[in-house]
């Protein structure tokens, strides 16, 4: 059963080492993902999992001590989710910096998998993949890493969108109170027209807390460089 959630964006550039002389710009947002990291030790789960997004060619779980790194943005930072034995293939981005957020937090302490999903994979399916996650023990806390829209300002990925603040709003909303109902309705055509690429993790989220009465709270609500960021807890 899912007993607490936290909910992070997944630029690589949360990672100082790859932002170099910007990482400061990315402080507030930094903070209250390790603030939101932090939180869940107090859960005490049985078994941690990343949920992020991949490529279509990397989909699936990831065994605890998988490794990825950020060679592909010049710097050479190597991560390992938990303490498992590091081999396989190597962690795509979104849980990259999953694993980067663990070991910055420091926990909490047990076993730690992850989990990519393809960000087009549909509401329905979603569900079902967070429900199957949050049966795998009797304590199940996630770590949810996902971005909202990218088409926030003219020089954002995306361009501008005049659609995607109203997206980002109602996304941030359903985060922050924890809205189960909300997250499922999020539209997924929508959420890909606007580079949203936190929609399938946000909504295995809600899969995985499906019958369940959490409590959320919105830590952080931004923008910079024009992409949708929340930060949120769910206990």
């Amino acid at each position: 059963m899912l007993v607490a959630a936290a909910v992070c964006p997944c630029p690589p550039l949360l990672v100082p080492e790859v932002a170099a002389g910007a990482a400061a710009e990315l402080d507030p947002v930094r903070t209250a993902c390790l603030d939101a990291v932090a939180a869940l030790a107090a859960a005490e789960p049985e078994l941690l999992v990343v949920v992020g997004t991949a490529g279509p060619d990397a989909p699936g779980r990831y065994p605890s001590g998988a490794t990825g790194n950020f060679r592909g943005f010049g710097v050479d930072l190597e991560v390992r989710l938990g303490p498992g034995e590091p081999g396989g293939r190597p962690l795509p981005y979104s849980l990259a910096v999953g694993a980067w957020l663990l070991a910055r937090a420091g926990g909490p302490h047990c076993p730690v998998e992850g989990l990519a999903v393809d960000e087009r994979l549909g509401a329905e399916e979603c569900a079902v993949t967070g429900r199957e996650t949050a049966a795998r023990a009797t304590r199940v806390a996630l770590l949810v890493m996902g971005d909202g829209s990218a088409c926030r300002t003219l020089k954002a990925p995306g361009y501008l969108d005049e659609r995607a603040a109203a997206f980002d709003a109602a996304a941030a909303q359903a985060l922050g109170n924890a809205d189960i109902a909300a997250l499922t309705a999020l539209d997924a055509t929508l959420a890909h027209e606007l580079k949203a690429v936190g929609r399938a993790p946000w909504q295995v989220l809600a899969g995985a807390a499906d019958g369940t009465r959490p409590t959320g709270t919105l830590l952080a609500e931004d923008a910079p460089y024009g992409v949708g960021y929340t930060v949120a807890t769910w206990t």
